[in-house]
């Protein structure tokens, strides 16, 4: 008998849908906004531990799973999220990911324009634990993007980003200290919520050698259906 719980067929099929990549050592899921990667203080149930009640249905593993978590994404953030399966994965993709060696791409969708079709920025970041929250400060830590506006819609602007540092909620601080918060963050100056309760930023792009196999992986997240006018 399993350890895990049940995962209704409805359920084992949506997971199975949002399954990116996958092989004996990692998988890249394709998260929704809401969802949590690992568990926290809410007490939800982390995609983590869904994802081990996954595989032990689907493969039929009546012991232990194991989901190792390198690869974070805030709750209101969706796209391209990395899991280990192995903890040779898991220690590999930790140390790629502390040398810069994955390179992630973001889109975000923000009301106001940016003062240039394409800038790098470097602010210093300051964390507050107690608000869970970012904030640009002399005495803060480097936080470095680049951003390029992509597409302009009737009513926002799609911006990619790449990330050259992972400060906490760097994406969502940088740009809504360059007078751009991204759609539907009100913990940075949006003006109003998105329906869902998420913020329009996606991890969009993934790209990196495989930690064990040594090949190339390049994995690309679908856009949102609620991203009105934005074609994937």
């Amino acid at each position: 008998m399993s350890v895990y719980r049940e995962i209704s067929a409805s359920e084992y099929q949506d997971l199975e849908s949002r399954i990116l990549y996958e092989d004996n050592h990692i998988i890249i899921f394709n998260k929704r906004s809401g969802e949590i990667v690992q568990g926290d203080k809410t007490g939800d149930e982390p995609l983590s531990e869904t994802l081990k009640a996954f595989i032990a249905q689907r493969d039929g593993k009546p012991g232990q799973v194991f989901m190792g978590v390198p690869h974070r994404l805030d709750r209101p953030v969706s796209g391209v999220c990395i899991f280990a399966k192995t903890s040779k994965a898991l220690e590999r993709l930790n140390e790629m990911l502390r040398k810069g060696e994955i390179h992630k791409t973001y889109w975000a969708l923000t009301a106001n324009k940016p003062p240039k079709d394409s800038d790098t920025l470097t602010d210093y970041l300051t964390r507050n634990e107690q608000q869970n929250k970012s904030y640009v400060s002399k005495n803060g830590k480097e936080a470095r993007l680049k951003y390029t506006l992509i597409r302009t819609t009737d009513h926002y602007y799609l911006l990619e980003i790449e990330l050259y540092t992972g400060r906490h909620h760097q994406i969502r601080c940088q740009l809504a200290h360059m007078g751009c918060p991204i759609k539907g963050d009100l913990k940075y100056g949006a003006k109003r919520s998105n329906p869902d309760g998420g913020i329009s930023l996606l991890a969009r792009h993934i790209q990196f050698i495989h930690p064990v196999k040594k090949t190339g992986v390049d994995v690309t997240a679908p856009v949102p259906k609620d991203w009105k006018g934005v074609q994937g």
